[in-house]
């Protein structure tokens, strides 16, 4: 994931609003998570953000909306409700993401680095 100073500063932004959240601020990659990133590298992580926004979120009625992503299991799930990733609703209260329509292949690329620069900086400190 390579991004320009503009689009880092723009996600460090994000993480720093959805940080003052009770709610989002209280997830974090637990020690297994870790070890799994350990196993498969953070190449193979995003290629699960991006699967898993792709297939549970990206369609106009994603399946189960409210409930698809489940709390824990895997680092990309964590991340998710972190960054108000998890269903539609919170894509349209945090990220101005409305529901009723496909996301576009901008948005999605928006999420998967959001999700990921989440996920590096827990891991990495």
């Amino acid at each position: 994931m390579i991004l320009n100073d503009i689009q880092r500063t723009y996600l460090n932004k994000r993480l720093s609003l959805l940080s003052k959240s009770k709610f989002r601020s209280s997830f974090h990659l637990r020690k297994y998570m870790i070890s799994y990133i350990d196993k498969v590298g953070l190449e193979k992580i995003e290629e699960h953000a991006r699967e898993f926004i792709t297939n549970r979120l990206s369609a106009k009625e994603p399946l189960n909306d409210g409930r698809q992503t489940p709390m824990r299991g895997h680092p990309v799930f964590v991340a998710q409700h972190a960054c108000a990733c998890c269903c539609r609703g919170c894509l349209s209260k945090w990220h101005n993401i409305p529901k009723g329509r496909c996301l576009t292949d901008r948005e999605i690329n928006f999420l998967v680095c959001l999700i990921m620069t989440w996920i590096e900086r827990e891991y990495y400190h």
